[in-house]
Parts: C-alpha cells; structure tokens; sequence
C-alpha cells in the first residue's frame, strides 16, 4: 500500500474562512491535470484484496459489496463502521467497479492501522438515486428500493459482528453516492452518527428529523454536473444546525473535487470525533 503523505497537501487549503460558529468554510484549490492523474493512478494501484467479496439478498433485491475488517479485530474491542457509496459510474454487479477512491482510502496504510474500522461497500446495478426537480426549480434526490434494504443488510452485520459500535456507524459518498448517503440518513436518521457528503444532489425530504445530525457537506463552486447550489440550498434550510458544516472548494468541479481529500487523513479525523 503506497504512502500518500506529500502529493496534494501543498496545494490544498490554501485560505479557510470559518463564519456561523465554523460551520460554513471555504478554500481555495488548485488541482493541475497531472496531480489529478497522479492521485487517482495511485489510489487506482491500491491491491482490493483486502476487501472480502460478499452478496446481500432480501427478496428480490440482490447487492454484492465489499466488506473490509479492521486490523486488529480483537475480540470485546469496539469499532465503527463505515458505508461508502459510489457514483453512477460504477453501477454494475462485478463487486469490483465500486471500490473508488472513497472506499479504498481505508485501505492506505496510515489509515488502515489508525483508523480501524468495518467498512461495507455496496454496489447497485442501476442507479441508487434519482434527481427530481423541486417547485423551487433545484434538484432533489430520491433513493431506489435497494437504499432501504441496506438497513437490513446493517443489522445483519451488526449480529455477526458484534463489536461494531452502534454509536460510530457512517455514512460517506460521492455524486450520486453522497445522494444515495444523504438518503439513507433521512430514512433513518437514529441509525448514523455522521455523514460525509461529497458533490450531491441533496435529500430536502426529512429536514426535521435530521437537522441536529453530524453532517459534512463538501462541494466544488465550479460543478454544474452536480450543481453546486443544491448544497447552498440544504445548508441553508439546515443553518441552525451547529452540527452541520458545509465546505465549499474554489476553482474545483465536479470530477476535481475529491482529489484534495484523498491523500489526507482528514475525512476519517473527523468521522471518527463523531458520535450518536
């Protein structure tokens, strides 16, 4: 497994304004062609083995996923447990297309011995969430029936491995991925800790129940695939949250905006300072 210590850092987080009680920041970011290319053929190279091939049924649902173990799996110690979700790009049924980049950065070295975890990786073969239009002319999203069949897949984990904590379990994605987090939050928003939500359509249709939650908003002013003022518009309807930060990248879009958070510890740092 590589080391990713030095690659973007020095071209990240160049400024951060914190307003709101730090819960709205911005930074600016420069991504050149070739440290893109880098950063994703080195995540690319990252061996998958690790993760053990599995396949959830319910009914006539059938989703394979990645399931990854801690480290140290030592019995009566606690752990979280992550569920990362990929975008539209990986929808098929190898159980291999799924492991992008948000997957397999549990899987660098300094993560995987520091950040112990279960980690689930899913993968649909249509698309986990479809954007609607709102009558206020944005986007929301609006997940398929294999979303809500992952709770159950969730609480079978939970009772083959009990030492899941079920205080730390997460939710992380990106593009229809962060959708299709977003989603499953608002279906059962007493289920998850914390959210990490990279470039989504947003979820508008359970506001209430989830305006207290743990949530980490992150978006390119420059995406106009996923439009980046879906997000302008959640935060706001969430602003009173003090749990809800909301990251906007300068000068990034829509393929750019991972980049930065993929040779950090920065996602899991903060993943795992959450708590129900």
């Amino acid at each position: 497994m590589p080391n990713f210590k030095n690659l973007v850092t020095a071209l990240f987080i160049l400024t951060c304004t914190f307003i709101f009680a730090q819960q709205k920041e911005y930074r600016e970011a420069k991504i050149d062609s070739l440290t893109f290319i880098n950063t994703r053929k080195q995540l690319e190279n990252v061996n998958t083995s690790l993760f053990e091939k599995r396949l959830f049924s319910k009914d006539s649902i059938r989703i394979p996923f990645g399931f990854l173990t801690p480290k140290d799996n030592q019995t009566g110690k606690k752990f979280p447990l992550i569920i990362t979700f990929h975008n539209s790009t990986r929808i098929g049924n190898d159980n291999e297309k799924q492991l992008e980049p948000l997957a397999k950065i549990w899987l660098r070295d300094e993560i995987y011995a520091n950040y112990q975890c279960y980690v689930v990786a899913p993968q649909f073969n249509k698309r986990s969430s479809n954007y609607v239009p709102t009558n206020d002319n944005h986007l929301t999203s609006k997940p398929s029936n294999e979303v809500s069949a992952l709770l159950t897949l969730i609480e079978n984990l939970q009772k083959e491995y009990p030492n899941i904590d079920k205080n730390r379990i997460y939710l992380i994605g990106y593009s229809m991925g962060a959708s299709t987090a977003q989603n499953l939050l608002s279906l059962k928003p007493n289920k998850f800790a914390a959210l990490v939500s990279v470039a989504a359509v947003p979820d508008f249709s359970n506001l209430k129940k989830i305006e207290n939650k743990n949530i980490w908003l992150i978006h390119g002013d420059q995406d106009d695939e996923n439009p980046y003022d879906g997000s302008v518009v959640f935060f706001d309807k969430l602003a009173k949250s003090k749990n809800l930060t909301f990251t906007t990248v300068r000068n990034l879009n829509h393929n750019t905006i991972l980049s930065p958070f993929l040779t950090t510890d920065e996602i899991p740092q903060w993943l795992f300072a959450k708590e129900k």
